[in-house]
């Protein structure tokens, strides 16, 4: 088989259809644009420069098809009970968004959250972190985990199946645990209540993870199983570098200011101290965290979007169904 051939077979295995910016905007049809620049600069993260023509070029396209995919689950969801003659209760939807620290999870969730609430037919859109189901400080301490934080290990992963588990089921005033940035940690005896939502969005370094199987052969449940659509936010490491240390750097000034932060020691520190830790944490626990945790889920995922190193979004790239 010629070489030419070879890539023509290669190309149609393919299992993403790759699209440009450009492309990519192009989908979003007639569907009139919910947001204006307020909201888009309310709902970015810190560092996260996204404009309001981004937003429209990505994420408006983006909520059209997960519009069309909801409509279609709905869809068999209602074949199915009729088939079965059982209970015709909604399912909620639930929207998997992966990526590494820094590279901008947070902002994608929330305007993403945003758009889908202002469909015509108004749906409850909630949005959950896994960040809540992390193992509290002082258990991670005892497991000798404190320095692998955001690793799989470190959450509480059976907790999270339960909750997602009980979203599925359409069980009402399901509780999430509460994270708190400015103490890093889990705040004990504080929930959010999510009650059947439409639409669940839940963000996580590891929510893709498809974690190791028993040697029993006994059947597990992965996180990754309740999702029914799942978006990976991808960028290069040395671009997720200079994003972790801004962002570090930002919030040195900003949140590690308050005397409750966790992280309230390192503004007594010199520049060059602070900064030295900085890239530690990066070096020696986020990056390791994404080359052998999160990276490599970036496959499973149904949509990848691939930022440049100006933070924005260069390439989108849907898997074929």
């Amino acid at each position: 088989m010629s070489d030419r051939l070879m890539g023509v077979k290669k190309l149609e295995l393919a299992p993403y259809h790759y699209f440009s910016k450009a492309e990519w905007s192009g989908f979003r049809a007639d569907e009139p644009m919910t947001l204006d620049a307020a909201d888009v600069k309310r709902l970015r993260a810190l560092t996260d420069p996204i404009s309001f023509t981004e937003a429209e070029e990505i994420y408006l396209p983006l909520s059209r098809l997960i519009s069309l995919y909801v409509e279609a689950t709905q869809q068999l969801h209602r074949a199915s009970t009729k088939f079965l003659g059982a209970d015709g209760r909604k399912v909620p939807y639930i929207i998997g968004v992966a990526g590494s620290v820094a590279v901008g999870k947070s902002t994608t969730s929330r305007i993403l959250k945003a758009l889908l609430s202002r469909w015509p037919s108004s749906p409850k859109v909630d949005l959950v972190t896994t960040d809540g189901f992390l193992y509290s400080n002082a258990r991670l301490d005892e497991l000798q985990l404190a320095d692998r934080k955001g690793f799989p290990e470190s959450y509480d992963r059976g907790a999270l199946i339960r909750f997602l588990s009980d979203i599925k089921s359409g069980k009402p005033d399901v509780k999430v645990p509460v994270y708190s940035h400015l103490v890093y940690d889990v705040i004990d005896g504080e929930f959010i209540t999510i009650d059947r939502p439409d639409i669940l969005i839940v963000e996580g370094l590891n929510i893709l993870q498809p974690g190791e199987l028993p040697k029993s052969g006994k059947p597990i449940l992965f996180a990754s199983d309740f999702l029914d659509f799942s978006i990976f936010i991808d960028a290069d490491e040395n671009d997720l570098t200079t994003w972790f240390m801004e962002r570090f750097r930002r919030l040195r000034e900003t949140a590690f200011a308050d005397p409750k932060s966790f992280f309230h020691r390192f503004t007594k520190m010199s520049t060059e101290e602070a900064e030295a830790f900085g890239m530690w944490a990066w070096k020696e626990i986020n990056l390791p965290n994404l080359r052998d945790n999160i990276q490599p889920t970036r496959s499973r995922a149904d949509l990848v979007l691939t930022k440049g190193s100006s933070h924005a979004i260069e390439r989108v790239a849907l898997r074929k169904v």
